[in-house]
């Protein structure tokens, strides 16, 4: 079993910073690529940031600049560190991590970090 658990959501006000990480525990398992995503109230989930299994990033427009995804393999842990945050910036935050285990691959989620920015 793989279970994915969050921290460091919270309320911040506008040009602030947060740093939020998300965990695997578990075994015999590999991560591939990792990313996070954010859903504002009656909005969709959409793409924040993600990261391939060689490091490479990739941003939403709306974030560059401004957010930072990292990860660490040898704790299969991935942060976003977000700097110059914005009330746009509110919503809750879910990462996922594509997981390949007993041959198979799958897309784990976590259980989501509320993030408030006041303006």
């Amino acid at each position: 079993q793989v279970q994915l658990v969050e921290s460091g959501g919270g309320l911040v006000q506008a040009g602030g910073s947060l740093r939020l990480s998300c965990a695997a525990s578990g075994s015999g398992f590999s991560v591939n690529d990792m990313g996070w995503y954010r859903q504002a109230p009656g909005k969709q989930r959409d793409l924040v940031a993600q990261i391939s299994s060689g490091g490479s990033t990739n941003y939403a427009d709306s974030v560059k600049g401004r957010f930072t995804i990292s990860r660490d393999n040898a704790k299969n842990t991935v942060y976003l560190q977000m700097d110059s945050l914005k009330p746009e910036d509110t919503a809750v935050y879910y990462c996922r991590f594509s997981i390949r285990r007993r041959g198979y691959t799958s897309d784990y989620w976590g259980q989501g970090t509320q993030v408030t920015v006041s303006s």
